[in-house]
């Protein structure tokens, strides 16, 4: 297995409850594939670098899971039909 992150940002219009679902959510995506969150790393609301669709802001969580190398895909796949996620990034770590 092999060890990623993931950063993903949310809409700043939903409200906890929504985002601690969708967290949950991509959580059990990983540990359905196969794969282990070894830590979740709520930061908030924060101010986004740059507007994205006239978005200024929004819920930023980091991911450390490890996984087979086909898991990635498909939580990738999750990220683009869960509405409210406005960027997401998946990376392998490095030795």
């Amino acid at each position: 297995m092999r060890k990623y992150e993931t950063i993903f940002i949310l809409h700043p219009s939903m409200d906890e409850d929504t985002v601690k679902a969708n967290i949950d959510k991509f959580k059990g995506v990983i540990e359905n594939g196969g794969g282990t969150v070894d830590n979740v790393d709520f930061w908030g609301k924060r101010k986004l670098a740059y507007e994205i669709n006239k978005i200024t802001e929004g819920f930023y969580t980091l991911v450390n899971f490890s996984a087979d190398p086909e898991l990635p895909k498909e939580l990738d796949r999750v990220f683009r039909i869960t509405d409210g996620v406005i960027r997401h990034i998946i990376v392998k770590e490095e030795k």
